[in-house]
């Protein structure tokens, strides 16, 4: 992810009105709002599987503000975070804002409202709160739970004479089921690295098998570790892993979405760590693998006594602008876009595993069953309590090792030097 960029006046004010540039309202007025209107800036408001559940967001909030109108300014997603970090620098903007949760809402924070008290009677119905916070603080509403499941071809199982009922729960046995997998054809796991963002999924996804209870709670507490022999191991792992042909070739050179994806769902690898959201996640893989062929398995056990568990968080959420005209009418777009009515249509249209804990979701198939029934046992993913600096850094330094022109001790190093500077 791109970090927020410090510009010139001219450069910022030239950028904002970028923003607005083919979409909906111009650039004359969607940088920001008024006391009778509110804009909105993500980069989902644009595709048609978000359209109901916008609808239904919308309507909820026209019965408590029915003189207020909302503008949603769709923004492409890799630029969104340095227009944002433009109009932050600007001091003016949207109203209300989509962030991931980790680094890139908490790199942000002194330009947000917080909105403890106005979504205290949201807390029990949604989850996922933990990733909108900064300092005990509650900074935006969550809207998906983002995890990484290890999705499997259970028809690449059977073809390579496994029991697709019975993943592999330790990784000596996840080694052997992947050569059998190679002898069938396939490769074990399909892997996009273009961006560097496929080292924060294998660590989220697998660290729970690899470190200590300890070490995984301490990581999310911000003691880390990095010369913790089980901390190398899981950067060992991933470079192992490349060197030995488990990943699709050209991994370094192959974009996560949606190449990585669609090489899964092509059933020429066997294994994705994927997502829960609404991309690269069941409902996608349903329709290619046809939902009785997709599994779900946990991480396999490396440290012996580690228990696995799945690594989630809250996904996106909406955050309020400080130069917002009113704060509580913005805060209340914030609640309506997490209401329930509004959170089963995008988990119906767009698949994803929506924050709100009360959405019966028994007919999406086993997989996605599976996925919510870990979520009671889940904790919070190990790349998400990084600063977004660190991330980028991780990402540079996991195509280096990929393909063999760095170590792990030079790789912990650096991590931990830009951790601690952080």
């Amino acid at each position: 992810m791109k970090q927020r960029a410090l510009w010139s006046a001219a450069l910022v004010v030239g950028l904002v009105t970028m923003a607005g540039c083919g979409s909906a309202g111009g650039p004359g007025n969607s940088s920001g709002g008024s006391a009778d209107k509110l804009v909105v800036w993500d980069w989902k408001s644009g595709e048609a599987s978000a359209a109901q559940y916008l609808d239904k967001a919308k309507a909820d909030f026209a019965r408590k503000h029915p003189g207020v109108s909302v503008e949603f300014v769709a923004q492409p997603f890799d630029q969104y975070y340095t227009l944002l970090g433009a109009a932050i620098q600007a001091g003016k903007g949207p109203d209300v804002m989509l962030f991931n949760g980790g680094g890139q809402i908490r790199d942000r924070v002194d330009a947000l409202v917080p909105l403890d008290e106005q979504v205290a009677e949201d807390k029990q119905r949604l989850a996922g709160w933990d990733a909108f916070t900064a300092d005990g603080k509650t900074y935006a509403a969550p809207v998906t739970l983002q995890g990484h499941p290890i999705y499997y071809n259970k028809a690449l199982y059977t073809k390579a004479g496994l029991d697709p009922a019975t993943p592999a729960t330790t990784w000596d046995r996840f080694l052997a089921d992947c050569a059998a997998i190679t002898r069938a054809g396939a490769k074990c796991f399909a892997l996009g690295n273009k961006e560097g963002a496929g080292i924060q999924f294998w660590l989220s996804a697998l660290g729970s098998g690899i470190l200590t209870a300890q070490e995984y709670d301490d990581w999310i507490a911000g003691k880390r570790d990095w010369n913790s022999p089980n901390v190398k191991r899981v950067f060992a792992l991933w470079q192992e892993a490349g060197a030995a042909g488990l990943n699709n070739d050209g991994a370094n050179s192959t974009a996560m979405f949606n190449d990585s994806f669609a090489i899964f769902q092509s059933g020429k690898a066997a294994h994705i760590i994927g997502l829960m959201s609404d991309v690269g996640h069941w409902k996608d893989f349903n329709e290619f693998l046809t939902p009785d062929n997709l599994g779900v398995m946990s991480a396999p056990v490396v440290t012996e006594g580690t228990t696995p568990s799945l690594a989630y968080d809250g996904g996106i959420g909406y955050a309020v602008a400080k130069w917002t005209k009113d704060p509580e009418v913005a805060a209340d777009l914030v609640r309506s876009l997490t209401s329930t009515e509004a959170l089963k249509a995008f988990y119906a249209d767009a698949g994803a595993i929506a924050a709100d804990t009360t959405i019966d979701v028994s007919q999406g198939g086993p997989a996605v069953a599976g996925i919510v029934a870990e979520l009671r046992g889940g904790k919070p993913a190990l790349h998400v309590a990084l600063s977004s600096k660190t991330i980028d850094l991780m990402g540079r330094l996991s195509q280096q090792l990929l393909s063999g022109s760095i170590t792990v001790d030079e790789v912990v190093k650096q991590l931990a030097a830009s951790d601690q500077a952080g």
